[in-house]
C-alpha cells in the first residue's frame, strides 16, 4: 500500500521478522551464497513478497513449489554444484528438518523467527559439523 505496508488479499499485514534484511545482508557480505526453498503452492505470491521486500536480490536461487523439502535441495545441489555437506539449513518445520538433515545439510530448527543470533548459531553449528566435532 501507499503507507510502505504489505497486505494479502484479505487486507492483513504480511511482515518479515525483523532480522531477517541484516541476515540476508551480512551472508552477502561475507559471500555466502544464499537459496530460497519453499514448498508453498502459492508460487507467484511467494517471489512477489521477496521482490515487494526488496529480498529478491540476496537469493543465487529460488527453489518455490510445492512437494518435498528434499527435492528443493537436490535442485540446488545439481544447480549450483554445491555439496550438501556444505550447505546449513534453517526452518521452522520440524519435518524439514528432519528431511533435509538425511541429506547430510546442516539443519537448524528456527523456534521464534530467522535472527542474527540464529545465524551466528547455526554457522557456528555447521563449523563444529565440519570440524568434526
Amino acid at each position: 500500500s501507499s503507507d510502505g505496508t504489505v497486505r494479502d488479499r484479505r487486507g492483513q499485514n504480511i511482515q518479515l521478522y525483523p532480522e531477517v534484511p541484516e541476515v540476508l545482508g551480512r551472508l552477502q557480505s561475507l559471500g555466502v551464497p544464499v537459496a530460497a526453498a519453499s514448498r508453498t503452492s502459492e508460487i507467484q505470491g511467494a517471489n512477489q513478497l521477496l521482490e515487494l521486500f526488496d529480498l529478491g536480490k540476496y537469493f543465487i536461487q529460488r527453489e518455490i513449489y510445492p512437494g518435498s523439502k528434499v527435492t528443493h535441495f537436490e535442485r540446488l545441489h545439481h544447480k549450483t554444484g554445491v555439496p550438501f555437506s556444505q550447505m546449513v539449513f534453517f526452518d521452522d518445520e520440524n519435518r524439514n528438518i528432519i528431511d533435509v538433515g538425511r541429506l547430510g545439510v546442516t539443519c537448524i530448527h528456527i523456534r521464534d523467527g530467522m535472527s542474527l543470533q540464529t545465524l551466528t548459531q547455526g554457522l557456528e553449528t555447521f563449523a563444529k559439523a565440519q570440524a568434526g566435532l
